[in-house]
């Protein structure tokens, strides 16, 4: 009995660990401790005394920049081992929720598209976007099209920067995004398009763009940009990443 509860402790340390790792960028720094660490090894192994005490120097410093780089992180994952909720899923929301976010949001898009206003709606699946949240007003409001079309309208404090939902809530609006330094091909694209671009090249979220000057909608994933979607077409691809993110196992575009 002892031993199947020290299991399960550490199944779900590690278990929070390894999310916290996914959630904060964070993967290619653990590849970057394991080298380290192996390189500390080999050299310990091999009595190379001046590579095994430098290095031994040099991981004191790595785990303070460690704790000083990841500290909000690091205090969300504490406070949700706090609260008692070490085990709640990732998301939560199920399918009768998607299906009415994704309704309002294509509601949003048709709306601004029509009206030639621009916006720029980021969609955060995987990757954490805590730090292009913080840039921007937080909202945390339940969706619904009129509102979030309203976030883009001239002479609104958030109509240049873009709205980030979370969870089937709009989590912040007016966020600055980073903007892509590569060469567009149509050049009559501005800054709306280089931040989605940007945006999808650092995270894989989905980053929706609508044209002030002609209300082509367009859909950013992964360094890749779509143009002249319409509601229609930009459906299949929302469909299918929210799907994905609510983990559920029937599709829900029959629902729509």
């Amino acid at each position: 009995m002892v031993a199947a509860i020290d299991f399960l402790l550490v199944y779900l340390l590690v278990y929070r660990l390894l999310v916290w790792i996914s959630e904060s960028h964070a993967e290619s720094l653990v590849r970057g401790l394991l080298v380290v660490f192996a390189l500390y090894a080999a050299s310990f192994t091999l009595k190379l005394t001046t590579l095994n005490w430098l290095l031994g120097k040099f991981a004191t410093v790595l785990m303070l920049l460690i704790l000083i780089v990841f500290q909000p992180e690091l205090r969300r994952f504490l406070e949700r081992i706090g609260s008692g909720r070490l085990m709640t899923p990732l998301v939560s929301q199920d399918e009768d929720q998607y299906v009415s976010v994704i309704k309002q949001l294509l509601r949003a898009v048709d709306i601004l598209s029509k009206e030639c206003v621009g916006g720029l709606i980021v969609i955060e699946l995987g990757t954490n976007l805590n730090e292009y949240i913080q840039s921007g007003i937080r909202i945390q409001s339940h969706i619904s099209g009129e509102l979030l079309a309203s976030l883009f309208w001239p002479k609104s404090p958030t109509h240049d920067g873009a709205v980030v939902i979370r969870e089937s809530r709009i989590a912040a609006a007016g966020c600055l995004l980073p903007l892509t330094e590569a060469t567009l091909q149509d050049r009559r694209l501005g800054t709306r398009h280089r931040a989605a671009m940007g945006l999808s090249e650092v995270s894989d979220a989905l980053v929706i763009v609508i044209s002030e000057e002609t209300g082509v909608i367009s859909l950013a994933e992964r360094g890749n940009l779509t143009r002249y979607l319409n509601k229609q077409a930009l459906e299949t691809p929302v469909v299918l990443v929210c799907t994905r993110k609510c983990c559920c196992q029937r599709g829900v575009g029959s629902l729509l």
